[in-house]
């Protein structure tokens, strides 16, 4: 189980435990790019802990995904801005017979 669904579970069953709550900070803090002390990681048990570094391990690969699509986006309207209008091609006009030329003499 992803570890976001996991602390999102485990808030919503315990919301009044310190675990919990902490969790819930360690979450804001990383939506909202603010700052987390992160002493307060310490008062969490092993299982939370783990929990806790396991948000910091996927919050940190979703950011990834999530600028490398930020980046294709960019990209997309880039190239959109500065695409040339590709004019409709008329039919090109066959290549003229080649004329015929005299055999050599004596041939």
């Amino acid at each position: 189980m992803r570890a976001v669904k996991e602390a999102r579970q485990y808030i919503e069953r315990n919301p009044a435990d310190p675990s919990a709550v902490v969790l819930a900070k360690l979450v804001l803090a990383l939506e909202m790019e603010s700052d987390f002390h992160v002493t307060d990681l310490y008062q969490l048990d092993q299982p939370r802990f783990d929990l806790a570094l396991r948000i910091l391990g996927e919050w940190r690969v979703d950011r990834y995904y999530l600028g490398k699509a930020r980046l294709f986006d960019v990209s997309l309207q880039m190239a959109e801005m500065y695409a040339t209008p590709q004019p409709t091609a008329a039919p090109a006009a066959f290549p003229a017979e080649p004329t015929a030329t005299a055999a050599p003499a004596g041939v």
